[in-house]
């Protein structure tokens, strides 16, 4: 028996039992171990199938989480983790447990999808050690699948010349000339709105963005403050963005009384919010074309950043035209563009104080001189 103290008003026990006294007396030596790391004992027991529902409803649900996030949530938990974990009790959760949790899915998925579903698991058991319902996180001590190995593919500006040459005339042309150099996300690409663009200003405001909540598709608020935010428009998107609208009207002619006018600048062939997938479907369509059969239209916004990064454009700028939220999230993701310049910022500075220099100047000054001495004969 494990005394707990003092609870409410009344004194609170654990009674535990074991095939010997040495197992009842490790389970002892763990209750007291989990009460001294604070964990809650008087806790009514859940099961990881009861926590994640709790969690899902109680907690997620009134915390800011976007409808599309909680989705996402919820197909990891149905689809992933209760139907593994689901019958163990919370307080029984073991890294081990969650390693078989990994090895059942791994060979079903890829590694970055397996990692999605440990990030909801950690930060689902992450709220219940706050609420003191588990004496530690048991998904932090379990490593999640590497991301390395396997062909890494980084968009040139090459390879995007390519699939904007392939892209001319389609119908999404101006949406993948967006997506390149302004670095919009799909969701932004077709939550845009005419009103949100001010050709003659060269100025896009990035206002809302398309999602799927409960199945529906719906234009919701920018995921963060940084999200919405307003970015100059190059001189290659305001052509295509005029060639789009010569385009719309054409359709909206062409569709008659059917057409719904929403004001969007992406939108079907009937005026409707389009489907996030059909532009997807039409990337993967065009890229064996342009002989980039690993492209996905969010490398189009990697490439974007990179592109600028590389051409010398400050941090900060960048992170305001991609709509992230600190200059870190941005130097997380593409810093790796920065050692060329920093290279070449070290070549410039052996050019400024380096022996070349002295040996530069002294040729400099030696002409000088000859130049004076010709003066003087002249």
């Amino acid at each position: 028996m494990v005394d707990l103290g003092w609870i409410d008003g009344k004194r609170r026990r654990r009674v535990v039992y074991g095939g010997t006294e040495k197992e009842a007396l490790a389970k002892v030596r763990e209750l007291r171990k989990a009460a001294d790391q604070g964990q809650d004992l008087t806790a009514k027991s859940r099961t990881v199938a009861e926590w994640m529902d709790y969690w899902m409803d109680e907690i997620k649900s009134h915390d800011g989480t976007r409808p599309s996030t909680l989705a996402r949530y919820r197909y990891a938990i149905d689809g992933h983790i209760v139907p593994m974990l689901g019958k163990i009790r919370l307080d029984k959760l073991g890294p081990a447990h969650v390693r078989r949790l990994h090895a059942a899915r791994r060979e079903q998925m890829k590694p970055a999808s397996l990692v999605k579903i440990h990030a909801v698991l950690r930060a689902a058991l992450a709220d219940a050690e706050r609420m003191e319902l588990v004496s530690r996180n048991v998904a932090k001590a379990v490593r999640p699948p590497s991301l390395a190995g396997g062909e890494q593919h980084t968009l040139t500006t090459s390879d995007a010349r390519r699939f904007l040459t392939l892209a001319i005339d389609d119908r999404l042309e101006a949406l993948f000339v967006l997506a390149l150099t302004m670095g919009l996300r799909r969701g932004e690409l077709l939550g845009l709105r005419w009103d949100d663009v001010d050709l003659d200003a060269r100025t896009l405001w990035v206002r809302r963005s398309a999602q799927r909540v409960s199945g529906q598709l719906r234009l919701v608020e920018p995921k963060t403050h940084g999200s919405r935010r307003t970015v100059p428009i190059p001189a290659l998107a305001v052509d295509a963005l005029e060639r789009q609208r010569k385009r719309q009207a054409d359709e909206r002619n062409k569709a008659g009384e059917s057409w719904q006018n929403n004001g969007l600048v992406f939108a079907s062939t009937v005026g409707t919010p389009m489907e996030p997938r059909n532009v997807t479907r039409r990337v993967q369509q065009l890229r064996d074309g342009a002989g980039l059969p690993w492209l996905r239209l969010h490398d189009f916004r990697h490439g974007c950043a990179t592109f600028l990064l590389a051409s010398g454009i400050e941090p900060r700028t960048v992170m305001e035209i991609l709509g992230h939220t600190t200059v870190r999230m941005t130097m997380e993701r593409y810093g790796h563009v920065l050692p060329e310049r920093l290279r070449a910022a070290a070549t410039a500075m052996d050019g400024i104080l380096g022996p070349e220099a002295d040996t530069d100047k002294q040729h400099k000054k030696k002409h000088k001189d000859d130049t004076v001495e010709d003066r003087d004969d002249g």
